[in-house]
């Protein structure tokens, strides 16, 4: 099934210089970017988007660092494209993430591992119109 997941490129791959290497990546998977921007998170945008968050803690420590730097934020689409970005992407610890993934790749901690991808339709659904507000969330624009 065709389906259309968020992605974002976070501030330390951003600084690495590894987004036209990202980007060749989710395309080699089969997932085209329909919808992107380059962006600064302010401390309340990056608190809003990870509002689920808000309780846990790391929560101040990822918004810090979501706010730290520009990011690349992208709609995907594709077979699949919420399971195959995850599977992309690799484990949230880019240390634990099996080789060739984007974090084992990109990656540097828990917290700068390079990507962030929705984890479910629901998620998906939220994210994109988090960032892309009025963007449908069906496949084929």
């Amino acid at each position: 099934m065709v389906e259309r997941t968020l992605a974002i490129i976070k501030p330390d791959a951003v600084k690495k210089r590894v987004i036209g290497n990202v980007i060749q990546r989710y395309e080699a998977a089969g997932l085209y970017p329909v919808a992107m921007k380059m962006m600064s998170l302010s401390q309340p945008i990056a608190e809003g988007f990870y509002a689920v968050h808000r309780e846990r803690s790391f929560f101040h420590d990822l918004t810090a660092f979501m706010s730290s730097g520009p990011s690349v934020v992208l709609v995907l689409e594709g077979e699949n494209a919420i399971q195959a970005n995850r599977d992309l992407m690799g484990a949230t610890d880019p240390q634990k993430a099996e080789s060739g993934t984007i974090r084992a790749a990109h990656g540097a901690s828990i917290e700068a591992n390079a990507v962030h991808g929705s984890d479910s339709p629901e998620t998906a659904g939220f994210e994109i119109g988090y960032f892309f507000p009025g963007m449908d969330l069906q496949a084929g624009c």
